[in-house]
């Protein structure tokens, strides 16, 4: 096992917008991909290479929206700050600021799309 976390789904009930957001936030384009009777839009990783993947989720089985529950941290390379900049920009909001983690770990901060789900981020600088 390289990993904790093997895939990881944010749901949603408009995916066209949601994968612009996110398109917008990270600065990283999306795949499209039918999964089973639901449809996906894929976030950027590197299968090969052992990477953790995942996507954004709309249909009959996708998770359902909710206010709590598990946290995913997206990767927000190379700086936070202009990611959280793009959050606000692309209609987002910052629910948490950056905040600093033990030295040479980084830095994280909270957000909620355009569904109201609650996404970390994360960078270095």
């Amino acid at each position: 096992m390289k990993n904790a976390i093997s895939w990881f789904e944010i749901p949603t009930v408009q995916l066209d917008q949601a994968q612009t957001f996110y398109e917008a936030v990270l600065g990283r384009p999306m795949r499209r991909e039918a999964m089973g009777p639901s449809q996906g839009a894929v976030f950027e990783y590197d299968n090969a290479g052992g990477g953790v993947g995942g996507a954004l989720m709309m249909g009959p089985s996708a998770p359902a929206l909710a206010n709590g529950g598990t946290l995913v941290y997206l990767d927000a390379s190379p700086a936070l700050d202009a990611a959280l900049a793009r959050v606000v920009a692309a209609g987002g909001q910052v629910v948490l600021p950056r905040q600093a983690l033990p030295p040479g770990m980084g830095f994280f901060a909270h957000i909620t799309d355009l569904d109201g789900n609650r996404v970390g981020l994360h960078a270095l600088a």
